[in-house]
């Protein structure tokens, strides 16, 4: 969930979303048919004679396949003095089963190329893999061993305690979670629903493996169960899979699922610290839940609500608000919604509070306008729409309405919705947006401590037995399908045009769905385009996007949006996402947006004063002093990325100073476009040169490359947060190569040895596997035209970070005097290799893809390029790139943690 202010600069603010919470579990129940089913679009449903309920939908849009299983069990089943068993049991299907160990199953998905997880919601825990669609096979037996049986030792379990206990800690560093949390509780206290899924530390150090084997036995059933596979496969063949390796699965009789008994709602103020750079005001209101009839009119009124025409957001357009948002948390019985507005640090978060209370009730008295119901219908339609889009998210919505909402099919709520009347929604507001029984609560911004500077990092006295995943026996149903390694097959042909104003247009035809997409981007690098002393220009003209165009204001330009259902954006990045009918209004909007913007001085008087107050919070945020600090340790004084603004250098801007950034930033020789889906490139091609031939560049092309930077040093830098129980680290240095540099295929080998196989790599197994010393460790190579960076991040206990920081340094001393060799190789080779179909199994992603390597001067097919080079790289050359250019003694580490 975003706020509805798109144009607000402060990318944490995602972390505002309920939703986006790490825990944040949903329930759901459904009936299931009693024999195999296909409906339209060739899904083919059964429920095989254990209860195991299957559907199979075919997506034709790339060679992958997403299989997702979901138990009907989650937080809401716990035991009482436990939360966090279901949560628990998660982690532990990752450490093996009968038949299956955990190196098997870390190899396995491994060298098949597969990205996989798992969540626990409110009263379901799903796990879910995407690979490429000859390995589904593979992944299914995988699926199959996990539901018959678990391995459940207490050594084991103790293992994975450690990382588990990691994760709670990251989590409770987090005010806004900590936040949520509370309200979520208070909003429904005495029923299930009240239940924090991800446990706590106490919770989880009292359970044993004995009962998380009990908890298993109980509820991992195949008559608890629902599989749903989508992607490129044929559904008959993939039912006849699951029926050999799931049919001969006992069912076993199931307890009874926890009663929800509402208890009345009391109104309540929470109130909180947070180090965020804003400050939250928030309004919570009970509304329906999934099994209720007014739930779909509840979700347009959302909508409604949310809208960048509502009330709501004209607290951001009048400068009364920094951001604003209205969503929805919604449970089989009962839903809330919520109402979010942020301001700057240091305002009075009570006033913000209370003009959100006016909106609510202003909206109740005079009703919500028919054009915003309406407006939410068609969304609605685009949306669903565009779920075709991507392979793993179709699955994921599919499962989600299966087992979550009680449906049949996603379908069923765009149905449900496009018969909602504005009676409807007027009727549910004023049941259910009661302010006298709301929760409300602030979040305040607190001070945080300085970064500080310490001695040089060295390496300690630490000396661990390092335990690489080396030979691992696959069983030989996996074997057989996985030995041979060869090129990824690709479908990826755009079609390339760049249009005599030097905008380059790449077409890519997908026909999954309905929809056209449009993706932009305009190369830029602010730290060299912004003038002196006008840092915090490229901000400001972020935000006046969100003023409409210079013949459409704010208001009629999202009402025209509204009228074809379209999702656009303008700015450096832009997009539109819209039914293929709609396809040429919705490029000719984008255009005039894009080309034409309004940047009225009324709203850039109001932008100016609201980029001001959000820099001056981010500038004493711990979050931003972190990243900062980490910037100063990397790069020389005087690089241009050490620019940053001020409070003082954005109230000095003038309008001119933002139109005149505009004119030279916003140039069609520096933009590149993707088009994806339902047209044919010429069309695709004709309507793009229509609307955006007449934009003409003016003045020589600015610099956007940033020059190359000298090795960095030992930097030790300790930023203090006292909202964060647990320290995030990052240990980094520059590198001396480039993105096209002979070495860099070989750094990224590498670097998938160290962290891209979970399990199955190296610095996984030595902190989290081996020692439970953290909860994730991710390793990566960034690399541009004229500078690189390799860092290692990972969060743990303040008293374990030397340890972890040492069994980094002596894994990094490892890959430079041993070469990678055997299976190890084979694996970091094929998951590389493997996982390139991945990449376009959505269209969004196809399109990033496109549009980053058009930036960057790479080859469109450059994938291909990559493959090629690991298929033919050995042991030795990963070994001699990392003893080239990686100085494990010579990383910097910036921390953000607790005062110690």
């Amino acid at each position: 969930m975003k706020l509805s202010s798109p144009r607000f600069s402060t990318t944490s603010l995602c972390l505002l979303a309920l939703a986006s919470i790490v825990v944040v579990f949903l329930a759901g129940c459904t009936s299931t048919p009693s024999s195999d089913e296909a409906d339209a679009g060739n899904v083919v449903r059964a429920q095989l004679d254990n209860g195991l309920r299957v559907v199979v939908v075919p997506n034709r849009l790339a060679p992958v396949a997403t299989s997702v299983v979901t138990y009907r069990v989650g937080a809401n089943e716990t035991p009482t003095g436990f939360p966090g068993r279901a949560h628990a049991l998660e982690h532990m299907m990752f450490r093996g089963s009968p038949g299956l160990t955990a190196e098997q199953l870390s190899a396995i998905s491994s060298a098949s190329g597969a990205s996989f997880n798992a969540v626990t919601r409110q009263t379901v825990t799903q796990y879910y893999f995407t690979a490429p669609a000859q390995f589904l096979g593979v992944i299914l037996h995988m699926q199959s061993l996990r539901m018959s049986g678990i391995m459940n030792a207490p050594a084991l379990w103790q293992k994975e305690r450690g990382a588990i206990l990691q994760e709670v800690a990251s989590n409770l560093s987090d005010p806004e979670y900590k936040f949520f949390t509370r309200l979520v509780g208070q909003m429904f206290e005495g029923t299930p629903y009240a239940i924090d899924g991800l446990g706590t530390i106490e919770g989880l150090k009292n359970t044993t493996a004995g009962e998380l084997q009990a908890f298993y036995d109980k509820w991992y059933v195949p008559n608890n169960a629902t599989l749903v596979v989508v992607g490129d496969v044929d559904p008959q063949q993939v039912l006849d899979r699951v029926r050999s390796l799931f049919g001969g699965i006992p069912s076993r009789p199931l307890p009874e699922h926890p009663k929800v008994k509402l208890q009345p709602l009391e109104p309540e103020q929470l109130s909180t610290e947070t180090a965020a750079p804003y400050g939250l005001a928030v309004i919570a209101l009970r509304l329906p839940g999934y099994k209720d009839a007014d739930y779909a009119a509840s979700a347009v009124l959302a909508d409604a609500l949310d809208s960048p025409r509502s009330d709501l957001y004209a607290l951001v357009a009048h400068g009364k608000a920094l951001a604003t948002n209205f969503s929805l948390n919604t449970y089989p019985q009962v839903g809330m919604g919520y109402a979010i507005g942020a301001y700057p640090r240091g305002d009075n978060g009570e006033a913000l509070l209370q003009r959100m209370r006016e909106v609510i009730r202003e909206r109740i008295r005079k009703g919500i306008s028919p054009s915003l119901v309406e407006a939410a219908k068609r969304s609605a339609v685009t949306r669903a729409e565009a779920e075709q889009n991507s392979i793993s998210g179709l699955a994921m919505s599919w499962a989600y309405a299966l087992t979550v909402q009680g449906l049949d099919s996603p379908d069923a709520v765009v149905d449900a919705i496009q018969r909602v009347t504005v009676a409807d929604v007027n009727r549910v507001a004023r049941q259910y947006l009661n302010l006298d029984t709301a929760i409300t609560g602030l979040l305040r911004p607190t001070r945080s401590g300085e970064a500080v500077a310490g001695g040089a990092s060295g390496s300690g006295e630490h000396d661990f037995e390092l335990t690489n995943l080396g030979k691992v026996k696959l069983p030989d149903w996996a074997a057989a399908e996985l030995q041979q390694l060869s090129m990824p097959e690709v479908e990826i042909d755009p079609v390339v045009t760049t249009m005599d104003n030097g905008l380059k247009v790449i077409v890519q035809p997908a026909y999954t769905s309905d929809t056209v997409s449009v993706y932009g981007h305009i190369r830029n690098e602010p730290a060299l385009t912004m003038p002196a002393g006008e840092e915090g220009v490229d901000e400001v003209l972020d935000q006046l996007f969100a003023y409409g165009t210079e013949k459409l204001d704010r208001l009629a330009l999202q009402r025209e949006l509204d009228e074809i259902g379209a999702q656009e954006s303008a700015g450096q990045d832009f997009s539109l996402v819209v039914l293929a009918e709609h396809f040429k209004r919705g490029v000719e909007l984008l255009a005039q947006h894009e080309l034409h913007p309004a940047l009225p001085p009324t709203a850039f008087k109001t932008v100016r004063s609201q980029v001001a107050a959000s820099v001056a919070g981010r500038l004493q945020s711990p979050d931003y002093r972190f990243r900062r600090a980490l910037i100063k340790a990397l790069y020389p004084q005087g690089d241009p990325t050490l620019r940053q603004a001020t409070p003082e250098t954005v109230s000095s801007l003038e309008l001119a100073d933002v139109e005149a950034y505009y004119g030279k930033i916003f140039r069609p020789d520096l933009t590149s476009v993707v088009v994806i889906g339902n047209i044919e490139p010429q069309r695709a091609t004709d309507t793009i040169r229509h609307y955006f031939a007449d934009w003409q560049a003016r003045g020589p092309q600015p610099d956007t490359t940033l020059p190359p930077v000298p090795p960095s040093g030992t930097t030790r830098i300790t930023v203090t947060d006292p909202t964060r129980v647990q320290d995030r680290v990052v240990l980094a240095q520059t590198l001396g190569v480039t993105r096209k540099h002979p070495d860099y295929y070989a750094l990224q080998l590498g670097n998938q040895v160290l962290s891209g196989g979970f399990y199955a790599s190296r610095l996984y197994r030595a902190l989290r596997s081996e020692r439970g010393l953290v909860y994730y460790v991710h390793s990566d190579v960034d690399a541009t035209k004229t500078r690189a960076d390799f860092s290692i991040a990972f969060a743990s206990d303040p008293e374990n970070v030397d340890v972890a920081s040492a069994i980094v340094r002596q894994t990094l001393a490892q890959m430079q005097h041993e070469p990678v060799d055997g299976e190890e190789l084979f694996r970091a080779k094929a998951q590389l290799v493997r996982a390139i179909p991945l990449a376009q199994s959505s269209q969004q992603g196809i399109a990033e893809g496109l549009l980053d390597r058009a930036t960057h001067d790479l080859p469109l097919d450059e994938p291909l390029h990559a493959a090629q080079a690991y298929l033919k790289m050995d042991g030795r050359k990963v070994m001699e790139a990392f003893r080239q250019w990686v100085r494990p003694q010579g990383l910097a580490r910036v921390k953000q943690g607790p005062p110690q």
